[in-house]
């Protein structure tokens, strides 16, 4: 007796049908990034999924396990008592750093990456990133990296999403956080800086946003008015026609990436767009161990004030930042890619299977 295949399911034939056009792109473009990354001299990287920390960023929510040691499984007792805390990476970056740190030059890594609580056209809780760094090269040169990489993997013509299409081929806008919220917003974002640039005043952001008429919440803090806006104002505006490269953020929201030595209230970060959907995220790599740890810590005291959990500091990726290189690194989101290659609207469209 033969099952059945609902239409529905996403291994029934009508539906595989459906996504075969975009699936024989996904094949292309991984094909073109393969090529791309051998024509630059990158060597291909694996590193584990597994982690002690799974990142650092407050706002992602992440996927906890338990490593227990060889021998011990079949003692549900001693499996408690003795199990390590670790978790899937939201990013292969602490790892890669590492190798970095130990002699690497020009890596990059196809890694499956896993964020909680994320599902929409554009999110996967499951998904690819394409990571790469560059040592003794700055962040300008992963921007110049994005735009060969871009005309590489436009394997079907100019990029779509929509009623909107962005032509690789004229090459990358450049635009500073700055410029674009003073563009499509009329917002002095500097004005909300303050005398702290680590602690921008989130009053000033919500005054502004409200006369822009985006609307605000006195509860709202700095981080949440900014996002806001960009979502609203900002990012329906940016990669189209052409890519974007949106540079220059403010210092608050660096991460892992070190201060502009021009103006140290921004940070050596952007982010690439294309018809309006978020691309990469870049960053001139932070090697200041002492400055990583306190941004860690603070990341870590948001996260447990916000969502009451423990967020763990990698003891030994802060030892690899102290022996870390000049640097610059990039996170792309392979399957947007696809995506917009083939001028689908949700990102399932492109996928062999998605997480159920």
């Amino acid at each position: 007796m033969t099952s059945s295949q609902p239409a529905s399911r996403w291994w029934s034939k009508t539906a595989l049908d459906a996504r075969r056009p975009g699936l024989q792109v996904r094949d292309r473009v991984r094909r073109a990034l393969r090529g791309f990354f051998d024509r630059e001299g990158f060597v291909e990287v694996e590193t584990p999924a597994l982690q002690v920390s799974p990142g650092m960023e407050p706002h992602l929510s992440v996927f906890e396990t338990s490593l227990i040691a060889p021998g011990r499984g079949a003692d549900p007792e001693r499996e408690t008592r003795h199990a390590a805390r670790r978790f899937l990476h939201t990013s292969p970056e602490f790892a890669m750093k590492k190798l970095l740190a130990g002699g690497e030059e020009a890596i990059w890594q196809w890694a499956r990456v896993f964020r909680n609580a994320e599902g929409s056209a554009t999110h996967q809780p499951e998904f690819v990133m394409i990571e790469w760094y560059r040592a003794q090269a700055g962040y300008t040169a992963i921007m110049e990296d994005c735009e060969s990489l871009l005309k590489t993997c436009a394997v079907a013509g100019p990029y779509r999403r929509g009623a909107l299409a962005c032509d690789p081929a004229l090459g990358c806008a450049r635009l500073t956080v700055e410029e674009a919220f003073r563009r499509h917003a009329g917002i002095d974002l500097r004005a909300s800086y303050g005398a702290d640039p680590s602690r921008p005043d989130a009053s000033v952001l919500r005054a502004q946003a409200a006369s822009a008429g985006v609307r605000t919440d006195a509860a709202d803090g700095w981080d949440d008015v900014f996002f806001r806006i960009m979502d609203e104002r900002i990012e329906p505006n940016l990669g189209v026609g052409r890519p974007t490269i949106l540079t220059d953020y403010p210092i608050s929201m660096a991460a892992l990436a070190r201060p502009k030595p021009d103006d140290p209230m921004l940070a050596e970060r952007f982010e690439l767009y294309v018809c309006g959907v978020e691309l990469a995220n870049a960053f001139g790599e932070l090697s200041d161990a002492a400055e990583q740890r306190r941004r860690f810590e603070a990341d870590a005291a948001l996260t447990k004030r916000l969502y009451d959990r423990d967020a763990v500091i990698d003891e030994d990726f802060l030892d690899a930042v102290a022996a870390l290189p000049s640097c610059a690194g990039i996170a792309l989101g392979f399957d947007r890619l696809v995506m917009l290659a083939c001028g689908a609207e949700d990102l399932r469209d492109v996928l062999w299977a998605p997480v159920e």
